[in-house]
């Protein structure tokens, strides 16, 4: 019942996301609440919720919170068991918490690096290895999960949606076709997908975001 499930979370957070993602491909009902100053006034239930990280997304299932978007997608896993989205197999189960570990400790690192470093060369140069890294994992897959949307798929969805968007919105491309065909294609494959379409932010919206935040970061360096 939606009423005993609630999604602490912030529309433009692709943490968030992958929680909503997840609930939406198992088709499980569950109340959304919005964050509202994630950067400043953070709302009393996120901070009791979720007292060591203060942040999102955060479950909250009868009365009881869970932290951390990866943590999250595993207890969706095992408490709603139709649709899986980790593998049966335990070598495959284990691989995708690997790959799943690796997007998040490696590959979005060096993303935010790259978007924050004076030194562009060298952050693109550690960011495209990474993506090179994760692109060697699809092996002529559709999916990561093989023919359907898996563990791992949620994890890289900013991949599919939000470096794209970036990207466009900064005028600097590094991820493309040319440089990551198998990758590249995945990302058409999932942003297609019907539940992907309902689950992710507006486009246009989540574009004027970026472009906003990219023409602030200009105005501040500017001013210096």
């Amino acid at each position: 019942m939606a009423e005993d499930l609630k999604v602490l979370g912030v529309w433009s957070s692709p943490f968030s996301r992958r929680v909503e993602l997840a609930l939406q491909l198992k088709g499980v009902q569950y109340e959304y609440i919005e964050e509202e100053d994630i950067h400043g006034q953070k709302s009393p239930l996120l901070l009791k919720s979720n007292p060591v990280h203060k942040k999102v997304p955060v479950l909250i299932h009868k009365g009881k919170p869970i932290a951390e978007s990866l943590v999250i997608l595993e207890y969706i896993d095992e408490t709603w068991k139709g649709d899986p989205i980790l593998p049966e197999d335990p070598y495959d189960k284990a691989m995708a918490r690997f790959w799943a570990k690796f997007i998040d400790d490696k590959l979005f690192p060096a993303l935010v690096k790259m978007a924050q470093s004076n030194e562009r060369e060298k952050a693109n140069e550690e960011a495209c290895e990474c993506l090179k890294t994760l692109e060697s994992a699809l092996n002529g897959k559709r999916f990561f999960g093989g023919d359907k949307i898996g563990f791992v798929d949620i994890a890289a969805s900013f991949i599919a949606v939000w470096i794209r968007i970036s990207q466009e919105a900064s005028g600097h491309e590094f991820f493309s076709a040319e440089k990551f065909p198998q990758l590249f294609k995945w990302t058409d494959e999932f942003v297609s997908h019907s539940i992907v379409k309902e689950s992710m932010p507006p486009r246009n919206k989540l574009l004027a975001f970026f472009k906003a935040r990219f023409a602030k970061a200009m105005e501040g360096s500017e001013s210096k």
